[in-house]
């Protein structure tokens, strides 16, 4: 496609005041606008993933943080209003922000070594915990840290991952494990989501079991439900509770406790199920109805069934089974069983990507999901994850201006030129907030 002449916005004479459209600026000449139209009501599942609502030579605009018309070039140019700014997007694909509905947010230090443990000499990663290391070094770690330090660093990677196109993310707590410890992880999460252009979408996690605690589990959890969640619940610091039901960490009765005391003081639920093995997690996830339940990698088919049965939205995180793990969700035949799912990229001091790219060609080329369901999956349907689809996840009159254009002509190219950030223009709000791979607002 070659570049074509930019339309100058002029307002005719005849041109009735009533439908005129008021815009800040209108993105113009996509090769592709991508925008999910009428998928704000359900999450899709099944074909419905594949549907994206491919508007070519299309065009969007936006006034005061909102979208306010979507066609293509020469319908949304003919309705503006004199004088509205242009953004030229001549052979590009524009499309929804990117949505992570699945992130270990708040840390201090890094793993680097385990991962070449786990992933080039084979050793299990429960194995590398019993002698010491994994998730409790990381909660010490951590809890040496200095308040100023960890909002530094969570500043860095929020930044990293806004110039990759995501603009909200959902925000785990869970890497210090003491009573003070998890009411600063998200006192923090709350300070960056003022001030940081990436909305934070907060979650109390029971994650990791400190040093002192491993043969006292049922203490913790007794801790947990009797003092953290009711303070944290009084504080508001967190919107959803989430808990670490695997072997090694809290089992199913210790998680029930856990996410029941959540739901009594007023949290929505989430779980982190099946990831090292079948820890009955999922089947846990669908008797509670939680919002979604996350990895799913050993999950049989009848729990899918049950959490399908429930209107879960089921979370793939394609990171450590690229790094570690080796085993992925079956994410065709969990697709046809009907659970709607989303993706995430699982960012946390066990493995780093903050790129939503990265995982969209993880689950196109290695779990074997189309570029539309991967591209469906994080936008539309990780946005129903969290619970906002009504406000973001398509490209629609009257949702919140959250786009991003990419130097690529068509969503197929996600997988085709990846390990690279294709994402050149980022808006959150109506506002440019990356562009060319920097922060600038």
């Amino acid at each position: 496609m070659g570049k074509k002449e930019v339309p100058r916005c002029i307002a005719l004479e005849w041109k009735d005041e009533n439908m005129v459209v008021k815009a800040d600026f209108a993105i113009v000449n996509a090769s592709e606008l991508v925008t999910l139209k009428g998928t704000s009501h359900k999450p899709q599942t099944r074909d419905e993933l594949r549907a994206l609502g491919i508007i070519e030579d299309g065009a969007v605009a936006v006034k005061d943080g909102r979208i306010t018309a979507v066609g293509t070039t020469k319908e949304v140019v003919d309705k503006l209003e004199r004088g509205v700014k242009i953004v030229d997007a001549s052979d590009r694909l524009v499309t929804p922000g990117l949505i992570d509905p699945h992130v270990h947010l708040i840390f201090a230090g890094s793993r680097e070594k385990e991962l070449e443990l786990m992933a080039v000499k084979g050793i299990p990663y429960l194995e590398i915990k019993a002698r010491g290391g994994g998730m409790p070094t990381t909660l010490k770690k951590t809890g040496e840290t200095s308040t100023e330090e960890l909002l530094e660093k969570t500043t860095r990677i929020l930044d990293t991952m806004l110039i990759h196109g995501t603009t909200t993310i959902e925000a785990k707590s869970g890497y210090e494990m003491t009573f003070q410890g998890e009411i600063r992880q998200l006192e923090i999460i709350k300070t960056l989501d003022q001030t940081h252009p990436i909305d934070l979408i907060s979650t109390f996690l029971a994650q990791g079991i400190p040093f002192e605690y491993e043969n006292k589990v049922d203490q913790l959890t007794t801790e947990i439900v009797e003092k953290w969640v009711p303070e944290i619940a009084r504080r508001k610091l967190a919107e959803y509770c989430d808990v670490f039901c695997e072997k090694g960490y809290y089992n199913v009765e210790q998680s029930r406790r856990i996410l029941e005391a959540g739901r009594k003081h007023g949290m929505k639920l989430r779980i982190h199920a099946d990831w090292l093995a079948h820890s009955g997690g999922a089947r846990l996830g669908a008797e509670l109805e939680v919002v979604s339940a996350d990895h799913l990698l050993f999950t049989p088919k009848e729990d899918i069934e049950a959490l399908t049965s429930k209107g879960t939205i089921g979370v793939f995180l394609p990171t450590t089974p690229f790094c570690y793990v080796g085993t992925y969700a079956k994410a065709r035949e969990i697709i046809n069983k009907g659970l709607p799912v989303a993706l995430a990229t699982d960012l946390s001091a066990a493995n780093m990507c903050e790129s939503m790219q990265m995982m969209m060609t993880i689950a196109i080329l290695q779990m074997k999901m189309t570029t539309e369901e991967a591209l469906t999956a994080s936008t539309i349907n990780a946005a129903h994850s969290i619970e906002r689809a009504h406000e973001i996840g398509s490209l629609e009159e009257g949702k919140i201006a959250d786009i991003v254009i990419f130097d690529a002509p068509t969503h197929k190219y996600f997988p085709y030129h990846y390990g690279i950030n294709l994402a050149e223009k980022v808006f959150k709000r109506g506002k440019l907030v990356a562009e060319k791979g920097r922060r600038i607002n």
